[in-house]
């Protein structure tokens, strides 16, 4: 059971950052600033996402120690920032291209 968690959550660890990967390139190739904030907040998202899950992983995994439980903390508190400031970001920039 815990070999497959493990499996599974490693499987939406590379989707998260192949999805990170292709939204910055995006982001960084587009000419218009809406579509270049639109895909920044998209891999903010992706990119909050990847943390997350290796925040499960390290805090829940393994056997726990304290750097492990540490280093799953920082973790789980910067892929939050990074997933509420991606939503943020992404209502606003679908709001201006609807404009």
């Amino acid at each position: 059971m815990v070999n497959a968690l493990q499996w599974a959550f490693g499987a939406l660890i590379i989707v998260a950052c192949f999805f990170s990967a292709v939204y910055s390139y995006r982001s960084r190739r587009t000419k218009d600033g809406r579509l270049r904030g639109l895909y920044a907040s998209r891999m903010n998202i992706s990119m909050g996402l990847m943390l997350i899950f290796i925040a499960i992983i390290q805090m829940f995994m393994f056997t726990g120690s304290s750097v492990r439980v540490a280093v799953g903390a920082v973790f789980c508190l910067l892929g939050l920032f990074n997933l509420f400031a991606g939503l943020r970001n992404h209502s606003h920039f679908t709001r201006l291209m609807k404009q």
